[in-house]
């Protein structure tokens, strides 16, 4: 359901925010719109609170390897009967899925604006005067900046949706009426795509990594 609300919500804040530039920036729309194809799965899955089935860790386990595996999956988790997560643990998954998201972030990125760059390099050879209307995206500077965008924004704003607004707000409250609770939740993930669709344009151009095309 993320992948899929995702490629609207992609399209329609990259039209609100490029607007009449929409058409000259399609390079970077592309690039966009695969980036959050293959982040959003991992965007819904990491910060899910869930209940582990991890297996345990090895005697040879170093300290922050144990102190991460002790931290709840999301930092607002509510912790079932028995179990109590501190708020150092809490703090952990943040910093936890915030370096798992940067690394899906870049690698995301690298593909994302790979295909774009060779789409727009076989569009070029065909068509001279395309040559002179569309430049490469920069690849490795657009994939760190996505890495740290996902590791901040999207961390923080998917680990409040899911552990805060889900969790803890619509799953109470709408426990025995599982359709209004469904629908909620969709509201809820899509705006916040959309949302975050909207927060990546403005960041990629603060940045310097996508510029604004006259």
């Amino acid at each position: 359901m993320e992948c899929g609300v995702g490629i609207f919500t992609k399209t329609a804040a990259e039209w609100e925010r490029r607007r009449e530039n929409f058409m000259k920036e399609l390079d970077f729309v592309f690039a966009d719109a695969v980036m959050a194809i293959i982040a959003d799965f991992m965007l819904v899955w990491l910060p899910a609170p869930t209940v582990s089935l991890r297996p345990p860790l090895a005697v040879t386990a170093g300290p922050i390897a144990k102190f991460f595996h002790r931290c709840p999956d999301n930092a607002f988790q509510v912790a079932l009967s028995g179990t109590s997560y501190s708020l150092l643990q809490r703090i952990g998954a943040i910093v936890r899925n915030g370096s798992k998201l940067f690394v899906v972030g870049t690698t995301a990125s690298l593909v994302g604006t790979g295909v774009t760059n060779a789409l727009i390099n076989a569009r070029k050879a065909v068509d001279k005067n395309f040559a002179g209307e569309a430049e490469e995206v920069p690849l490795i500077e657009t994939s760190v900046a996505y890495g740290v965008y996902m590791a901040v924004s999207s961390n923080l704003r998917y680990q409040i949706v899911a552990g805060v607004i889900e969790q803890r707000i619509l799953e109470p409250l709408l426990h025995n009426q599982k359709l209004w609770l469904s629908a909620l939740c969709f509201a809820v993930r899509t705006g916040n795509t959309f949302l975050g669709s909207l927060l990546w344009v403005d960041y990629a151009r603060w940045t310097g990594v996508q510029k604004i095309r006259d």
